[in-house]
């Protein structure tokens, strides 16, 4: 299989709120808005992938979706996020692994991952 293009669908439960959430709140930049002028779906940069926000979901989200954001500093995130009322389902720790990472939820829950990769973490060096 071929793969052209991909992106990553989101149906909320209220387009309004979650399109603000994602445009204003995280600040993602826009790809794209289709559909009606007063409440367009958008389709948002999502580092080298897409994410669409679109419709209306049927219910209550389910638990295997999880949206994992590399970002340059967690804690200024963090910092941010939390000012602008964001729920902090987890503080910025450092794993195991290495990464820093923190969690938040969008607007029905989702859960988000914001990670920040070290300077000396194996991910940013080059092995060759």
């Amino acid at each position: 299989m071929e793969i052209l293009s991909s992106r990553v669908l989101l149906r909320p439960a209220d387009l309004g709120r979650s399109r603000q959430f994602y445009r204003d709140v995280l600040g993602l930049a826009v790809y794209r808005e289709f559909g009606p002028a007063d409440d367009p779906s958008v389709v948002f940069f999502l580092g080298q992938g897409l994410l669409e926000v679109s419709g209306h979901g049927p219910g209550p989200v389910g638990t295997s979706l999880m949206i994992w954001l590399q970002v340059r500093d967690v804690r200024a995130e963090h910092s941010r996020l939390a000012a602008a009322g964001v729920r902090v389902v987890r503080e910025p720790t450092v794993e195991p692994w290495g990464l820093t990472e923190m969690r938040i939820e969008d607007p029905d829950g989702v859960p988000i991952v914001l990670v920040e990769v070290p300077a000396d973490h194996p991910l940013r060096r080059d092995p060759r």
